[in-house]
């Protein structure tokens, strides 16, 4: 199968991470879809991270209605910080039969060579970009012509716009999963 790894804190899971996952094996682009659940990204301010067992609960309840997208917590058994190469070379090994493509945003793309073994990754591994507004690609495809922009729609959406909002008491309940924005409320998360 053609898979395409979606890593990322889900913090929370939102509408965009999940229309983008629909768009891609909707318009069959990929058999499926995995979101890895990172229990901690080594390049992220990890403040208002909350566990990562909230962050994957909410993940699998967002998208138990899709078949072709699955929710992993492989990181969760792994040394903290989670580095991607890692994780691509355990699940290249696990799952030989499948062919995996790792899955960033072009604001991931212009710190590629921040990331563990980046050449390897770029070497051993197909890279797609999502096109993020305010991140040019452009300047990505000059440095790593190897990494392909995909033609999707952009989702005006970020955890990190959510976690915000609800400090300042507006509403989220249009940018998340209906048992998501549940979920925050009952547990008193992200206040």
């Amino acid at each position: 199968m053609n898979i395409a790894l979606f890593f990322g804190s889900f913090n929370p899971f939102h509408l965009g991470h999940l229309h983008l996952g629909e768009f891609l094996v909707q318009n069959e682009l990929f058999d499926e879809v995995w979101y890895i659940v990172s229990p901690c990204n080594p390049l992220k301010n990890q403040v208002d991270l909350i566990d990562e067992n909230l962050r994957l609960e909410m993940l699998v309840r967002s998208i138990k209605h899709n078949s072709k997208l699955k929710a992993s917590n492989l990181e969760f058994t792994m040394p903290i910080p989670s580095y991607t190469i890692d994780t691509l070379n355990l699940l290249s090994q696990e799952f030989p039969e499948n062919k995996f493509t790792l899955f960033i945003g072009s604001d991931n793309a212009l710190v590629f060579d921040k990331w563990k073994n980046y050449k390897d990754l770029l070497t051993n591994f197909d890279i797609m970009v999502y096109p993020r507004t305010g991140y040019d690609f452009s300047v990505v495809s000059k440095i790593y012509p190897q990494m392909k922009i995909i033609n999707s729609p952009v989702y005006n959406i970020s955890s990190t716009q959510i976690r915000k909002y609800i400090k300042q008491k507006k509403d989220i309940s249009n940018l998340v999963h209906p048992f998501v924005y549940q979920f925050i409320i009952e547990n008193y998360l992200y206040k």
